[in-house]
């Protein structure tokens, strides 16, 4: 369930004086890290301090307790049973519990778009070359329009050698948003297992694990919930659990009573190690709740679909998605991406940016090309988007 609002929308103003960022600097990368805002950050150190003051206590005898109350506030976020949520450190963690967890052998296929996340495509690289599988790759068209022709391209990849569809939910090079939810429904219904990169999801986007119904689905808290970093959640369907071998074999591996579930203590006791990040979930959503985060999404969604056309005219960038789709906010929301034409030097662009204008923005290769995300968080207003203009026009002369 989405946070509803206890007060007015905030300004991007007022927002910003409750975030830590260098006010020098215009920051259109919330989508890489995230930020935490103040509140969030101090009730962090606040659970830093109180471990430190009595270690074992905290620990040995309260860290399941405490654990379980953090999964419950992420399960009601995200209508989604505590009993299948597992705290992770990132994304990149999760993904890798998952593939070297699946028997995926010589025969089988892993199917997967041209769009995904590098370093989860490094995950399943390693995997293929251990268990010599296939990776099939469907190629989107760009720029999007059309959801059914998204569905159709990656049903048809999907044949009976096809045994998991790895998958992002918003994609970090071309920031996209997928229908995932009927792309899951079509692979279970062939019997294909479905794995979602859902990065940058929770807290950009409503999430409904029931509606969406994956097998496995992960989202980093640090990004778009601005909850510390070193905090993600895996989802696991209940009857795809038992799959599931921890990447640390810790206390939790024979679990004991006071575990809620055997999937919970092996992949959540796997040693001693910094808590406090996924114990403050509930402040992250909490603030964001307090602050009308549905509102601050779609003034961000409105600004960078006003700005869009005018980015692409100005600079010769092709937009991810049509500049013809009246979008609101199936394919995009707080990011949007476009791609460099030939002639610019992508990383030079990037960097004399961030180091004469004092603009923080993403490049990324991207197949052979370059694209340019653009983040917009709350803090973010029109004045951000009209210094990029002025830092590009110094920039590209």
């Amino acid at each position: 369930m989405q946070p509803k609002a206890d007060k007015d929308v905030p300004s991007p103003s007022t927002l910003r004086d409750l975030f830590l960022l260098d006010p020098d600097y215009t920051y259109l990368n919330h989508g890489s890290f995230g930020a935490v805002p103040r509140p969030v950050f101090e009730e962090y150190q606040r659970i830093q301090r109180e471990f430190e003051s009595r270690p074992v206590y905290y620990h040995a005898r309260r860290f399941n307790d405490l654990m379980r109350e953090a999964r419950q506030a992420l399960g009601g976020y995200l209508n989604a049973d505590p009993l299948d949520l597992v705290f992770v450190t990132n994304v990149t963690v999760a993904i890798n519990i998952v593939a070297k967890s699946l028997q995926i052998g010589p025969g089988d296929v892993l199917l997967t778009t041209d769009h995904e996340y590098g370093a989860c495509e490094n995950t399943w690289e390693q995997e293929r070359r251990r268990a010599r599988f296939e990776v099939r790759t469907v190629e989107l068209p760009v720029p999007v329009s059309s959801e059914q022709e998204i569905i159709d391209r990656i049903i048809a990849g999907m044949d009976d050698r096809v045994r998991v569809l790895f998958i992002s939910h918003i994609t970090s090079p071309t920031a996209i948003t997928l229908p995932i939810a009927d792309i899951c429904r079509a692979a279970r219904e062939r019997g294909i297992i479905t794995v979602v990169d859902g990065a940058h999801g929770i807290g950009q986007i409503p999430l409904d694990m029931e509606a969406i119904a994956p097998d496995y689905y992960t989202s980093n808290l640090h990004k778009w919930l601005c909850a510390p970093k070193g905090s993600a959640f895996l989802f696991a369907r209940r009857e795809m659990q038992d799959r599931l071998e921890p990447l640390v074999t810790s206390w939790g591996y024979r679990p004991v009573k006071e575990y809620d579930s055997p999937f919970i203590a092996r992949h959540e006791n796997r040693g001693t190690r910094e808590i406090a990040a996924p114990l403050s979930t509930e402040a992250a959503i909490a603030f964001q709740r307090e602050h009308d985060w549905p509102s601050v999404r779609e003034a961000c969604h409105e600004l960078l679909a006003e700005f869009r056309p005018l980015l692409s005219d100005r600079y010769g960038w092709e937009p991810l998605v049509s500049l013809d789709v009246i979008d609101t906010g199936t394919w995009f929301t707080q990011m949007a991406a476009f791609l460099l034409p030939d002639s610019v030097d992508a990383f030079r662009m990037k960097d004399r940016l961030y180091d004469e204008e004092k603009i923080e923005i993403p490049v990324f290769g991207w197949k052979d090309r370059h694209t340019i995300r653009i983040s917009m968080q709350g803090y973010n207003e029109r004045g951000d988007l009209e210094h990029l203009i002025e830092g590009l026009d110094r920039v590209l002369g």
